[in-house]
Order: C-alpha cells, then structure tokens, then sequence
C-alpha cells in the first residue's frame, strides 16, 4: 500500500460524528448538508427515469440535454459558457478529483488556501502533490486573506492554486477586484487556478448575478482555469452525488477520457434530475438562500451574546464558524459536546491546524428553531464548566 494512503488522516468531522450517530438526543450539525428532502418534482424526475428503464450508460461527459442546461444556467450568471467548456461528474468531490488528476503530477507544487475542506489539501497529497497553505487570518470573527503573502506564495514553480470561495467553513468570499488580481498573477506565473465555487449561490449579499463573483466573470475561456459545481448545497440534493466542471474547451475531450477511468458516467436517472432542478432553478435555490439567511440570522446573534465567543455572520455558505474562548482542543470539545451537551457540530482543526480552537455549526435547518435549542444545549454546558 502507497504511504501516502497510510499517512491520511481520517476526517475528524467524521470522528465526532461517529461517536453521535444513532444518538436521538443529539441535535447534529456537524455535516454540510441541509436536513430539508430534495423538491418532490426533481425526485419525480428520476423517479420517471427509472421507470422508462434508463438504468444504462450515458456519454462520458454527461447527457447532452444536462450539459446543455448547465451550459445556459452557468451563461446566464457569467456570460457565455458552451457546452464544449462543460463535464457532469458524479459530485462535487468527483470534480475536483478529476481536476487534480488531470493538472497535477507527483512532486509538483500545489497551493491552497485554508482553512479549507479537508478534500481539498488531501486529494493532491494523494497524488503525491507537495501541498503548500497560506491560512487566512481572523479579525473579531472574520476571517480574512492578505492577498500579498499569497501572491508571494504563487510562483512559477507552482502548479495550481486552489481557492474555495464562497469558503467552507470560514464563509470568507473573494472580491471581484481581488479575482482579477489573482488572475492576472497566475498568468504571469502559468500557474492553473482550480476554484470550488459549489457555494456561489448560497451568498446573502445583492448582487446582478444573485451569486458571489466568480474567476468565470474575469477569465477568457482558454485562461488555466477549472471551475467545480455541484447540485448538493443549492438544490438540497447532497446525497444524489452529482456535479459539474467548466474548464478551457482543449481540456474537455480529455475530460471525459479520466471520468472513463474513473466512474463512467454519472447515472442516467440523477441526471435527469439534473436537468430539471436547473431549468426549474428559480423554485429552489431562491427559497433554499432566503431560508438559510434566515437561520443564520438566527443563529449568529444568540452566539454572539455568548461570553467568550468570537463569530461572524459569513457572506456565504452555510456555516456559522465560531472561537470558544479556553477550549483550545476543538477535536475534543466537539467530541465533548456530543457527550455531555447532546450537541454535535465539526471540529476546526479538521479545516487547518490555524483552527484549531474553532467549530463549524452548519445552520442549514429546516427548523431554525433546532438552532435556538442548540445555542441553549452550548450555553447550558458552558455554564457548567470550570473557570
């Protein structure tokens, strides 16, 4: 077995939630996914696919009537987009798989900046990357990127910068202005920007698009640059794994040569799924926004008032991350929480070492008042701490 598997960490949210799983009396939030059932017409739609039999095989890239919806509901938000440029994948973590299997070779250079999801360090190490982090800072709760140390960290000797924005678990986004300068560095450097943008529409700031900037509103279609999507957070559509790539058109073909070798094709009756969550789009994402701003203007102010605790309402996403003042082992306070608080959120060191100290609570509920009773669960177990 390769070492580098061996050294893998195995995901600490994972861990905590593992010790809470099965547990009626804990309030979970430790995953990022609403707890609200995908819309009944876009399940009805695969349903209708299975019944006609489509159990088969699709193109590699994707149907074709898929690939067309995204390339209209993608041109729609950032100019033009063909279909050339599009790939279905089976999910967001399947895309930025593919992605870095196709940019990277063992021993080149990857940045990233954390704290980040952990797939996103952990996939290039596995394809034997030399991963290098340049970590956002916090200030009073919001975190923040000095854009100078990561162009400094941004050489020729570096093969791909990853950047996800809007960012889990921090909810830092990227100004336009800031894009373009990254942009314009990484062609200066040669270097491939591969940009998880699956939360573009979970952003709670007005804007033409009604989503956060995007490298697709400053790139050319044949800039080094990767786009990941996914249906999971905007569609309410997590477990049906499913999602998207929008790549330089030259990168296409080979595309669909690594999602052979990888899973074939995403499955027929998903897709199909697909295509009507996007062209029936307008009922879900603006609801599933309105919802989730909803219950993080819930949530962030009853944290707030929580003495020791430093947090921000996050620009996007769907997350409230959070420092608890003393409790500098964030594995074994949310392992705690789950114990003796019947509350289950993910731990920051799962994110980057530079969290450690700080939790994620997914605020995605269908029920903000879950959130009040678990803000009550926290403050109730503080309260019984030693000072």
């Amino acid at each position: 077995m390769r070492q580098v598997i061996l050294n893998l960490e195995e995901s600490r949210i994972r861990e905590v939630a593992n010790a809470g799983m099965g547990r009626s009396d804990v309030l979970a939030f430790w995953f990022g996914e609403s707890d609200e059932v995908t819309p009944d017409f876009i399940r009805q739609a695969a349903i209708e696919s299975l019944q006609r039999g489509e159990t088969f095989y699709s193109h590699n890239l994707g149907l074709p009537e898929l690939r067309e919806a995204i390339s209209t509901y993608m041109s729609a938000r950032h100019g033009p987009i063909g279909v050339d440029r599009v790939a279905v994948t089976s999910g967001g973590v399947n895309a930025l798989m593919l992605a870095i299997q196709q940019l990277i070779d063992a021993g080149d250079e990857v940045v990233a900046v954390t704290p980040v999801w952990p797939n996103l360090t952990a996939q290039p190490a596995i394809l034997g990357a030399r991963v290098k982090c340049v970590a956002l800072s916090p200030v009073d709760g919001v975190w923040t990127l000095d854009m100078d140390a990561l162009l400094a960290a941004v050489t020729s000797a570096t093969k791909v910068l990853i950047i996800n924005a809007p960012n889990n678990p921090t909810g830092w986004t990227l100004t336009r202005e800031e894009q373009q300068r990254i942009l314009d560095h990484c062609r200066s450097t040669g270097t491939w920007i591969l940009a998880d943008e699956v939360y573009e529409r979970l952003y709670y700031e007005a804007t033409p698009s009604g989503c956060a900037p995007s490298f697709l509103d400053v790139a050319t279609p044949d800039d080094r640059l990767v786009v990941v999507h996914s249906f999971s957070k905007s569609f309410l559509m997590t477990g049906w794994r499913l999602g998207w790539l929008v790549m330089p058109p030259a990168m296409t073909q080979h595309m669909g040569k690594l999602i052979e070798f990888n899973t074939s094709c995403a499955s027929v009756f998903t897709q199909r799924a697909g295509v009507v969550a996007l062209q029936r789009t307008d009922e879900v994402t603006p609801q599933v926004v309105a919802h989730l701003k909803t219950c993080r203007d819930t949530l962030i102010p009853l944290l707030q008032a929580i003495p020791g605790i430093q947090v921000a309402p996050a620009r996007g996403g769907m997350y409230a991350f959070f420092k608890l003042d003393g409790f500098g082992d964030s594995l074994a306070t949310a392992k705690r929480l789950v114990v003796e608080a019947g509350l289950g959120l993910a731990p920051g060191d799962a994110f980057a070492p530079e969290a450690q100290g700080w939790l994620r609570w997914c605020f995605a509920s269908k029920d903000p008042q879950r959130l009040v009773e678990g803000v009550a669960r926290l403050n109730k177990w503080l309260s019984s701490q030693p000072r």
